[in-house]
């Protein structure tokens, strides 16, 4: 019999927090580098240069949360914004992740603690 791995990211466009559903559970922070300091800097040098910059920024910080979900069998994303939707969809479009089960669900902004406290909470009900 073979064990379920099983991930819990809370997240919003900023940063994400990976939890993987183990005992104890560790919390890996990944950043975006797309921060408002940064939108400043380059709104300066023009609108389309901003444009362009965020989106290879918010595409590169959705390829570094997509490397922890290809080793998982079920994964929950959740977060107060649309960025778990985002990834989704990314994660839909792209075939090696078919065979794993995501779930986005909706949430606050959480400690570590109750961000943990929901990831076990959500993966024991399963």
């Amino acid at each position: 019999m073979t064990t379920t791995k099983k991930l819990g990211i809370w997240m919003d466009h900023a940063s994400a927090h990976v939890m993987e559903f183990a005992d104890p559970m560790v919390t890996n922070i990944v950043i975006s580098e797309s921060t408002h300091e940064e939108k400043e800097k380059t709104l300066q040098k023009g609108e389309s240069m901003m444009h362009n910059k965020n989106q290879q920024q918010q595409a590169e910080y959705y390829r570094k949360l997509s490397g922890f979900i290809k080793d998982h069998d079920e994964v929950l994303l959740f977060g107060p914004t649309d960025a778990k939707i985002e990834l989704l969809n990314l994660l839909k479009a792209d075939k090696q992740f078919d065979n794993i089960k995501i779930e986005t669900m909706p949430s606050e902004k959480m400690t570590e603690n109750q961000e943990q406290a929901y990831v076990r909470n959500y993966f024991s009900k399963n």
